[in-house]
This record gives structure tokens, C-alpha cells and sequence, in this order.
């Protein structure tokens, strides 16, 4: 209430005018004010689309060397070895795709263990498969 009579004073909206001017100043005050703008809107200028970017997939030999050596030279974990025909015939038996799959996804199993993408997530599924690619060529 104290703010009330603070915005709008003590004195009633009108006062110590005429009846006609009274109503007049009300319907002034509690009318709906319109504003028009005549100023142009500038606009932005139009965008031009994104040329399609190609994202660069890494060398098997680099993917190798930085992921999967680290056991595929060793052959920790039952991890086949770089080259060893013996060892990676059971898995090239079992088709590419499998082995894109255990290598992307991870796998556990009797012929050993293999973390998702090598250990390294940051990996694209593109990378792992290059990779692998790389050491299934080496197998042949």
C-alpha cells in the first residue's frame, strides 16, 4: 500500500481538475501505448554453408604403433602377434567384421582380452579399422 501511494502519490489521478478533464487524463493514462518503428531493421548478412569437411583417417602403421603395439608386439593378454599367421587364422576365420567389431567394442574370451579400441577412446571406429586392416595384412 506504501508503495502504492508512493508511485502514485496521495493525490487521486485528476485531481483539482474538471470532471471532463479528469476523465479525459484517466483514459490518457490507462490507454495502451503503441510505438511504430520507421527505422529500417538491419539484416544479416546471408550465410554461406559450411563446405563439407572430410575427416582425416590415421594410417594403420600409425594406429598400430600409437594403440595396439603396446600387446599386438608382445602378445600380451593373448593378443595375437604383429605377423604371426598361427595366431590370427582363428580370427580371420571368424570374418572381418568380427574383428572390426571385438576391436571397436572390446572382447573377452577364451583366445584372450581386447579393450575397446585399444584402450584409447578417442580413437574413430574408422582409426580401429585401418589399424586393423594394417595387422591382418601382416597375417596373410
Amino acid at each position: 500500500m506504501l508503495l502504492a501511494k508512493f508511485a502514485i502519490g496521495t493525490r487521486p489521478l485528476g485531481a483539482g481538475l474538471d470532471k471532463a478533464a479528469a476523465e479525459a487524463a484517466i483514459k490518457q493514462n490507462l490507454a495502451p501505448e503503441v510505438i511504430i518503428s520507421t527505422v529500417a531493421t538491419p539484416t544479416a548478412p546471408p550465410m554461406l554453408a559450411a563446405a563439407p569437411v572430410a575427416l582425416k583417417v590415421a594410417s594403420g602403421d600409425s594406429v598400430y604403433k600409437a594403440a595396439c603395439a603396446a600387446c599386438h608386439a608382445a602378445g600380451v593378454a593373448g593378443a595375437p602377434k604383429f605377423g604371426d599367421k598361427a595366431a590370427w587364422a582363428p580370427r580371420i576365420a571368424q570374418g572381418k567384421e568380427t574383428i572390426y567389431k571385438h576391436a571397436i567394442l572390446g572382447f573377452q574370451g577364451k583366445m584372450g582380452v581386447m579393450p575397446a579400441k585399444g584402450g584409447n577412446t578417442s580413437l574413430s571406429d574408422a582409426d580401429v579399422k585401418a589399424s586393423v586392416d594394417y595387422m591382418l595384412a601382416a597375417a596373410k
